[in-house]
């Protein structure tokens, strides 16, 4: 009889896998039962299953509960952007950062919150179609009979830096209206509501689907471009999709929760360092651990020094800067 032999890989990842769900349904528990005002598990239960119009209704369901899932599913997004332009890039330092995505929605949001107070409801909205445009603005600028990764990365500093310059104008100028603005763009989920959830829901789902069908792609173009031509990839057009997809990611993102810094440059990081480089076990994987750290860090963020809150951007700006020093390090041993 013969003995099925049992590879060792797949029971890691497996294993990764169950711990990994494990871990965010407890972030997410964790994240609504925590705060303030502190609910037990049975409180938690009743809401849903015998709702009433009380105080704990109120927190939990219109307050809390919106709260993790926008967290979570930034954390989605940002972690499966960062994945996608570091696979097409070839790049470990590719982020959304890197195409222009964040400063484009941070001068839009900005704008709007300086300029027009009065229309701060539009700020997410004005976010997302800024994050588009510096994103088109990229594509036409690296176009050269395909997207070119180095070009594209070169035109997205440049961009960057142009609409960094832009935010520094209007805080130069409009000083004494800046601190309505702080808040957001240190990254946050502050007041998060079942609106917020409803803007980047639709853009998390296209995110899961399209990853589920460009990993394939991902994985040929780590061999190069004439080996994927071989494969029989149209590597310009599947480098055009997957780029278009982690902005739309990135920038759905962007809109809800802010200048939410290195969860798309560090998750994808920490994803390889447990399941590899197989893009079909790392996307879903980077996908899980960023909604576990967003929603865990910000669940921290808000009540480590309670009744402060601090926005979870600088929380994840103190946990990642270490981290990416330890890769940098890493590398630089090699």
């Amino acid at each position: 009889m013969r003995e099925v032999a049992i590879d060792p890989r797949g029971t890691w990842r497996t294993g990764i896998s169950i711990t990994g769900l494990v871990a965010l349904v407890a972030a997410l528990f964790w994240g609504i039962r925590v705060g303030a005002v502190p609910f037990s598990a049975y409180d938690i239960w009743n809401v849903f299953i015998a709702p009433a119009s009380n105080e704990a209704y109120q927190i939990i369901y219109n307050i809390r509960v919106p709260r993790v899932l926008v967290g979570a599913l930034t954390g989605i997004n940002l972690a499966l952007a960062g994945c996608i332009l570091q696979g097409v890039l070839r790049n470990p330092l590719a982020d959304p950062g890197i195409i222009g995505v964040s400063a484009g929605a941070g001068l839009a949001a900005m704008s709007v919150m300086i300029l027009w107070p009065g229309l701060m409801a539009l700020v997410p909205a004005v976010a997302f179609i800024g994050a588009l445009l510096a994103a088109g603005i990229v594509f036409l600028l690296s176009w050269d009979r395909g997207i070119q990764p180095l070009r594209l990365i070169l035109a997205g500093v440049a961009l960057a830096a142009f609409f960094g310059g832009g935010m520094s104008a209007l805080m130069v100028f409009h000083s004494d209206k800046v601190q309505g603005t702080v808040n957001w763009m240190a990254g946050g989920f502050q007041g998060r509501s079942w609106n917020h959830v409803q803007m980047i829901l639709p853009y998390s789902l296209v995110g899961v689907l399209g990853t589920m069908l460009s990993y394939r792609h991902l994985n040929a173009l780590q061999l190069g471009d004439e080996v994927a031509k071989g494969l029989g990839i149209r590597v310009e057009k599947a480098r055009f999709f997957l780029v278009v997809l982690a902005a739309l990611l990135a920038a759905s993102a962007v809109s809800v929760a802010g200048l939410l810094g290195f969860v798309g440059l560090i998750i994808p990081h920490i994803a390889r360092m447990l399941v590899g480089s197989d893009f079909e076990y790392l996307m879903p994987c980077a996908a899980v651990l960023g909604a576990t750290i967003v929603v865990a860090a910000d669940t921290v963020a808000r009540t480590i020094f309670s009744p402060v809150e601090v926005p979870v951007g600088i929380f994840m700006a103190f946990l990642g800067a270490p981290f990416f020093i330890y890769l940098l390090r890493k590398g630089m041993q090699r």
